[in-house]
């Protein structure tokens, strides 16, 4: 399982794990968590969150605004963005890569 499959779980009305959400939409499951992180780090910006997950994936709004209605809209979006940032610093990337090394056993 993945980190965005047990983040996914925790989501009220979103699909139980990457790979039934991307089925639901109709794309690859690679896309979803691409999806999910740009739109999770874009949420916490100014503008457009899906706009500007876009640019910075190069998948469509249409894929995308798919992505958030599946995941239980916007509010899924800002519970999904302060799970990813545990630390509060405003950026999720760190937090990542720390919950990737645990799974890995790296300190």
């Amino acid at each position: 399982m993945s980190i965005l499959d047990g983040i996914l779980k925790n989501i009220g009305g979103a699909p139980d794990d990457v790979a039934n959400l991307a089925k639901q939409i109709g794309i690859d499951p690679g896309m979803v968590e691409t999806a999910i992180s740009a739109l999770g780090r874009t949420h916490q910006l100014e503008g457009d969150t899906v706009e500007l997950a876009a640019e910075k994936t190069g998948l469509s709004p249409d894929i995308l605004n798919q992505v958030v209605s599946a995941i239980g809209g916007e509010g899924s979006l800002t519970h999904f963005a302060s799970m990813l940032d545990k630390d509060g610093d405003g950026s999720p990337v760190d937090d990542i890569m720390d919950m990737a090394k645990g799974l890995f056993g790296k300190s």
